[in-house]
């Protein structure tokens, strides 16, 4: 099955078509998408798993949780979930990259894909969104530079905030969401679609 890349311009548009397509239209372009991660055609971008709340309660301090909103009960066994998907979709082993706060380390562990590397670049600027041209040319870099370990079998895998993937991609993703996007030849980060593996909120 050929993947169409969805620019961010046509992504809504694109989003809609899809949610209109029965069943096992879906079931198969989320088979094309778990290959193009698998691959390294593609990347993965996941928003961290359920944490009630908006923003964060106070100041964040790094690696301190307490001044941070923290996964659920529910976001552990979300996040547990989405590991599992990753490897009956034959993705046992990836590079996993996460952003500082505790809710999307967490989740990166909690994937059991790999061993989990702090990337400050991934870190959410909901409280000070001066931060997001910086952090979102830093990322493009890297996720540009990695297109050769990718396609060499490496799968990468990202664990951020929704204001990071909004800003890279242009989609609003839900907490738990995969978003499979790819650095295309002309520099735009092209997204190919979206996988809901353990039920995204």
């Amino acid at each position: 099955m050929k993947i169409v890349s969805i620019t961010r311009t046509t992504a809504t548009a694109m989003l809609l078509l899809v949610a209109a397509l029965p069943g096992a239209a879906l079931a198969q372009n989320d088979t094309a998408l778990w290959e193009a991660v698998r691959s390294g055609n593609a990347f993965a971008m996941i928003r961290h798993a359920l944490a009630p709340g908006t923003g964060d309660p106070q100041r964040v301090v790094i690696g301190d949780c307490t001044t941070q909103r923290n996964l659920s009960d529910s976001g552990r066994e979300q996040a547990r979930n989405i590991g599992a998907a990753f490897r009956s979709n034959g993705i046992a082993s990836a590079r996993v990259f996460t952003s500082e706060w505790c809710r999307c380390a967490e989740t990166a562990r909690l994937l059991g894909i790999g061993a989990v590397e702090p990337l400050p670049s991934l870190n959410s600027f909901f409280a000070d969104r001066e931060r997001e041209p910086a952090q979102t040319t830093a990322l493009t870099t890297l996720i540009k530079t990695d297109k050769p370990v990718r396609t060499a079998g490496n799968p990468l895998v990202l664990v951020t905030h929704q204001v990071n993937i909004t800003a890279l991609t242009g989609v609003f993703p839900r907490s738990g969401e995969i978003i499979v996007a790819r650095y295309a030849d002309n520099g735009n980060i092209d997204v190919l679609g979206r996988l809901f593996p353990a039920g995204a909120n």
